[in-house]
C-alpha cells in the first residue's frame, strides 16, 4: 500500500498539506500573540509578530494591527505604508484612505493627507470626515478660504460635526471674524458637553470683543475643570496684566512655569520675583488676545 501512495505522490500530497496545515497553525499563533503583546502594551513584540505572519500570508486585518503598533510606536512612516497596501487592496474602502491621511496628518505631510482625502471624496463625495480632512490640510498649507469652504461644507453633510465648528470657530477667530467665531462657538456650547477646547476658543472670542469680565469667569472655570490647563493660565493672566493686576498676572505665570519648566530658559533668577515679572511684562505684552 505505502508503494502505491509514493509512486502516484500520495506522500507529497500529504506532506504538501501538512506543510500547508503547518503555516496556517503558525500564521494564525503569531497573529493572536501579536493581538494579545499589541493590547498588553508590547508593542515591538507585537511587531515582530505581525510581520512574521505577514510572511506567511498576506492579511489586511493582520496589516491594520501593525499599522496600528508603528503608530503607537510613532513610526508613522511604516504605518502609512502599511495603510497604503491595505488603501491599494480596498481602493473604495473610505475608513482605510482616512486614517491614512490622519496618520500623513500626525507626519504633517500635508501633501499625502491631501490626496487621500481627494482619494476618499471620489469614492463618496457626501463623506464628512472625509471633507474634515481635506478642510485640515488646507488650512496646514496656509489655504484659509479652501479651509473655511471645506468646514462649511463638511457641517452642511454632518450638521452635528463638532470638531468642524471648533476648528472653523479657531480660524475665524484667526481671521479677525468675531462674528463667525462667536456664532460657532455659541453652537458649541449649546450642543456640546463641558469641554475645555470649546471654553478656550469662548474665552478668546470674549476677550477680543472686549468682554473681559466673561472671559475671566471661563478661564476661571477651566483651570477649575483641568488644573494643567497652560494656555487658560497664561492667557488669564494676560487680561490680568492688561487691566492691571499685577500680582495676579505674576501668580499666572508662575504657573506657567511650574507647568512648563522650559519656559524657564528666558527667566532669570530660577523663580525670584524679578525673573518672573521680567516674563510677565515680556509674555504679556506680546500675547496676542486670539490666542496666537
Amino acid at each position: 500500500m505505502g508503494f502505491w501512495k509514493s509512486l502516484f505522490g500520495g506522500e507529497d500530497k500529504n506532506s504538501e498539506e501538512a506543510k500547508k496545515e503547518t503555516e496556517v497553525k503558525n500564521f494564525d499563533l503569531l497573529k493572536y500573540d501579536g493581538v494579545k503583546a499589541m493590547r498588553m502594551g508590547q508593542a515591538e513584540y507585537a511587531e515582530k509578530c505581525f510581520r512574521e505572519a505577514l510572511k506567511i500570508q498576506d492579511d489586511l486585518e493582520t496589516r491594520d494591527y501593525l499599522q496600528q503598533v508603528l503608530t503607537q510606536m510613532g513610526n508613522l512612516e511604516g504605518a502609512l505604508a502599511e495603510l497604503k497596501v491595505m488603501a491599494d487592496a480596498q481602493p473604495d474602502n473610505v475608513a482605510v484612505l482616512m486614517q491614512a491621511a490622519h496618520v500623513a496628518y500626525m507626519q504633517e505631510n500635508y501633501e499625502e493627507m491631501t490626496t487621500l482625502c481627494e482619494q476618499a471624496l471620489a469614492v463618496d463625495d457626501s463623506n464628512a470626515n472625509a471633507t474634515y480632512q481635506y478642510a485640515q490640510a488646507a488650512l496646514a498649507q496656509g489655504d484659509v478660504v479652501n479651509g473655511v469652504a471645506r468646514l462649511t461644507k463638511a457641517i452642511a453633510q454632518n450638521e452635528n460635526y463638532g470638531d468642524a465648528y471648533l476648528l472653523r470657530a479657531k480660524t475665524l477667530l484667526a481671521m479677525g471674524d468675531l462674528n463667525g467665531a462667536m456664532a460657532d462657538v455659541q453652537w458649541l456650547i449649546h450642543h456640546v458637553e463641558a469641554n475645555e477646547d470649546v471654553m478656550i476658543v469662548a474665552a478668546r472670542v470674549l476677550n477680543a470683543t472686549g468682554k473681559t469680565d466673561e472671559a475671566l469667569d471661563i478661564y476661571n472655570t477651566v483651570v477649575e475643570m483641568n488644573p494643567f490647563q497652560i494656555d487658560a493660565y497664561r492667557e488669564r493672566g494676560k487680561i490680568k496684566y492688561d487691566r492691571g493686576d499685577k500680582q495676579g498676572a505674576e501668580e499666572d505665570m508662575q504657573k506657567v512655569l511650574e507647568l512648563n519648566p522650559n519656559e524657564m530658559a528666558d527667566v532669570s533668577g530660577d523663580y525670584s520675583a524679578e525673573g518672573i515679572e521680567a516674563k510677565v511684562k515680556d509674555s504679556y505684552k506680546i500675547l496676542n488676545p486670539l490666542g496666537l
